[in-house]
């Protein structure tokens, strides 16, 4: 395995082994010049020999293919390793220059390949070692062979140390890619989440008031020009519809609870909210309240008045009711609403959005969705031309309030 990420550790490497070939090389040259054959032309060839050598040497680091392109690392190495023998035939100075090749095989090459080449070039540098001091001797073998076992030991240490930190890059990139996914999906579920919300708050909310100040828009046509007294009355209360709307509207922007929990209890927001809209819609709206009162946490009386504002504005636009009864029912671990009227009812197995009528689902949607966020749990009862009855249940722990 070719590293093709520089490490300062491939780096140092890199640097001592351009050191060592110089260092040799120089060596080589400066024997030939300063020894005994000074003038012949045995000199002149070791230094032309020291040359070509450094000129290869020094022509594959530049290659950029040598190393990444097998083909080209084995090109290069040939034409090293026939300039070593080359100058190794010259001079026993450049038999020395066999341990800087015992690197750069197992580096190089993969190991079925260097290991056997590695073997061959300690052969040439003991026989070429032994041939210019005309004798064999152990320490011409223990100096090639301990080299290139050194060498050897020391290329296969960095691969496996480079194979271990490049899988460990690898698992910190998994890492990282995977917190950043992790992030992405927190922020898309986010953003879901709030559309969400604001989609049940804006269709709890402002919605309701839009079709209630078209109904009672609608009612004042209808009454005049006979009846101008009933139809300033429906225009009157379709400004204080408005007016409530764009004052849930600002504090919807704000984030703020609604306008109708301020200063009163749920219980007599729920009495305004069926007074208004028995007067709206014309129908006969009926709130009652039983058991103990207890204070609930502000988030259950939002949640209640929301299933109950959704509950009615249903009843007033699909149902065709003429009576609705809405009850709060506070027991010893729960507290439940129930909106119940006498309308023509719906198969609850299909949805009103998929019989064709004007309704699009989306409010017991939100309904069951709000009650399930904070552990309630929201039921419908209904039947073709048997009316509706909702009902939202949630726990209450004693003592549990603002």
């Amino acid at each position: 395995m070719y590293p093709t990420v520089l490490t300062p550790v491939l780096r140092a490497l890199r640097v001592c082994m351009h050191a060592l070939v110089a260092l040799l090389l120089t060596l080589a040259a400066l024997r030939a010049l300063v020894g005994a054959d000074l003038a012949g032309p045995r000199s002149t060839l070791i230094v032309a020999a020291v040359v070509v050598m450094g000129g290869v040497y020094a022509v594959g680091n530049l290659m950029p293919t040598v190393g990444p392109s097998r083909r080209a690392s084995v090109v290069w190495l040939g034409c090293l390793t026939a300039s070593w023998i080359g100058l190794s035939a010259l001079t026993a100075e450049g038999v020395w220059l066999a341990f800087p090749l015992f690197f750069l095989f197992p580096h190089l090459l993969p190991l079925r390949v260097a290991l056997p080449s590695v073997a061959a070039l300690t052969v040439v540098a003991v026989g070429g070692y032994a041939a210019h001091e005309g004798g064999l001797a152990p320490g011409m073998v223990l100096g090639p062979v301990l080299g290139a076992a050194v060498a050897v030991a020391t290329v296969l240490g960095y691969q496996a140390l480079y194979r271990e930190n490049d899988e460990r890059r690898r698992l910190v990139e998994d890492v990282v890619a995977a917190r950043t996914s992790l992030a992405a999906a927190e922020r898309h579920a986010g953003v879901l989440a709030e559309r969400e919300r604001l989609a049940r708050e804006i269709h709890d909310t402002l919605a309701q008031g839009f079709s209630s100040i078209q109904l009672l828009l609608r009612a004042a046509e209808r009454a005049l020009p006979e009846d101008p007294a009933n139809a300033d009355r429906h225009v009157r209360l379709a400004r204080v519809t408005a007016t409530d709307s764009l004052a849930e509207a600002r504090r919807f922007v704000r984030a703020l609870a609604p306008a109708e929990l301020d200063s009163s209890s749920l219980e007599a927001a729920l009495e305004r909210l069926c007074a208004r809209t028995a007067a709206e819609a014309g129908l006969d709206v009926r709130f009652r309240s039983t058991g103990a009162v207890v204070e609930l946490p502000t988030a259950f009386e939002v949640a209640l008045l929301r299933i109950a504002q959704s509950a009615l504005g249903n009843t007033v636009r699909h149902a065709a009711a003429t009576r609705v009864e809405v009850t709060l029912s506070h027991m010893d671990a729960s507290v439940t609403l129930d909106v119940v009227d006498d309308g023509r009812g719906f198969d609850p197995v299909t949805p009103p959005a998929r019989t064709g009528s004007s309704g699009t689902g989306f409010g017991l949607a939100a309904m069951r969705t709000r009650a399930a966020e904070l552990g309630g749990a929201l039921t419908l009862e209904a039947a073709p031309g048997q009316g509706t009855a909702v009902a939202a249940t949630f726990p209450v722990a004693a003592g549990v309030g603002r």
